[in-house]
């Protein structure tokens, strides 16, 4: 085995309150927040510090690996509800308390979680001001939730050569990166936002790039009813996807969290299989452990092993050393989406295991999916 390396990574999540599925699993991440029967937060405005532990236990670039990095979270109320949008510059500066502790922790890197790298310009102004680079994370996040889709089409033996493919939230710079790379394996992909100006305009400006039929619509009913291939990307916190616009059969990748597809659908619909397009499962040993309350296990709501992909985007440059502002602003590089995905894999992180709503999919679950879908189609034959 080769030389032990030691680089810290610190990931960044201010806007906790918008990864909780239910208000009353606040308690998870920290045991001093107080949830009232109307499953409001009634704590103050204090930081938890967790600190991950993740070993790589095979040999990288030569070398044994341990990432030593402290995570810093943020309880607040949901993002757009704590200043309005006149006021983002004051929402930086919150943003930008945080990587001044993770210096502190030592950290060299930092990653902007959940809508921290909504506000403002996407990262540009935090990096410009952090004393250490940051990175959205969307680089290796839209890699992930393309591959998700694509693994979701193979489980339910969907072509996706004949297939049509919607993207929803196409003009975010998620959704505008999906869409080029869906793109060249697909018959037809379907542009959906809500402003139709900026739409017309965005695929105006991408339909000659693409191999393939190209269309946009702000109707997201009418697109879903059309697609085989659903992938979601937005900042919404309300369902966009709803069972009774879902093809039979079909495939949904949620890119977005919050959620963007109905918990009715897993009751309405058997036969469409909804996958989580943002997680990753971490080479070798991870333990999420607490600072506070030393020897308590930190729950990230994820099974053992598994991270979100923006968070993992930070632990790969860790590992490469590669301490810099990589993914930032409203544009995306579709080749550094490329590369971060191949230093992902050649650092060991893969694809996890299939979730939706939060729950395992089981390998009985995708063939039960599968049989529901083909007893619709005989059923409407």
């Amino acid at each position: 085995m080769g030389s032990h390396f030691l680089q810290k990574a610190l990931y960044l999540r201010f806007e906790l309150l918008n990864l909780l599925i239910d208000y009353q699993q606040g308690s998870r991440w920290d045991v001093s927040i107080e949830v009232s029967s109307k499953g409001n937060f009634v704590s103050n405005l204090r930081l938890v510090v967790v600190q991950p532990r993740i070993w790589v236990v095979r040999e990288h670039l030569g070398q044994k690996v341990l990432i030593d990095g402290g995570s810093v979270f943020g309880k607040h109320k949901p993002w757009r509800d704590i200043l309005p949008p006149n006021h983002w510059n004051q929402r930086q500066r919150s943003v930008l308390v945080v990587p001044e502790i993770g210096v502190g922790l030592g950290a060299e890197v930092a990653g902007l979680g959940a809508f921290t790298g909504v506000v403002g310009d996407g990262g540009v102004t935090v990096a410009e001001r952090s004393p250490i680079p940051v990175t959205t994370g969307n680089s290796l996040t839209i890699a992930a939730g393309v591959r998700s889709l694509f693994r979701g089409a193979d489980e339910m033996g969907i072509d996706a050569r004949r297939a049509t493919a919607v993207v929803v939230g196409a003009t975010g710079s998620i959704g505008g990166a999906c869409v080029e790379l869906i793109a060249p394996h697909v018959e037809h992909v379907i542009l959906v936002a809500r402003n139709e100006t900026r739409l017309r305009k965005f695929h105006e400006n991408l339909r000659d790039r693409l191999p393939c039929a190209s269309s946009f619509t702000t109707e997201i009913g009418e697109a879903v009813r059309r697609a085989d291939l659903v992938l979601t990307a937005t900042s919404s916190t309300q369902d966009v996807i709803e069972p009774e616009d879902l093809r039979t059969g079909a495939v949904v990748c949620e890119v977005s969290l919050p959620h963007d597809v109905s918990r009715r659908v897993s009751v309405e619909r058997p036969d469409v299989l909804v996958v989580e397009g943002g997680n990753m499962r971490v080479p070798g040993e991870m333990r999420w452990s607490r600072v506070r309350e030393e020897g308590a296990d930190f729950d990230m709501g994820l099974p053992r092993g598994t991270a979100l992909a923006c968070m993992s985007e930070t632990m790969v440059l860790a590992l490469e050393n590669r301490c810099e502002s990589y993914t930032l602003g409203r544009g995306i590089d579709l080749a550094k989406v490329r590369e971060i995905d191949t230093l992902a894999e050649r650092a060991g992180f893969s694809l996890a295991d299939m979730r939706a709503f939060d729950l395992p999919i089981s390998r009985e679950q995708i063939a039960r999916t599968r049989a529901a879908a083909e007893e619709r189609r005989a059923a409407s034959a």
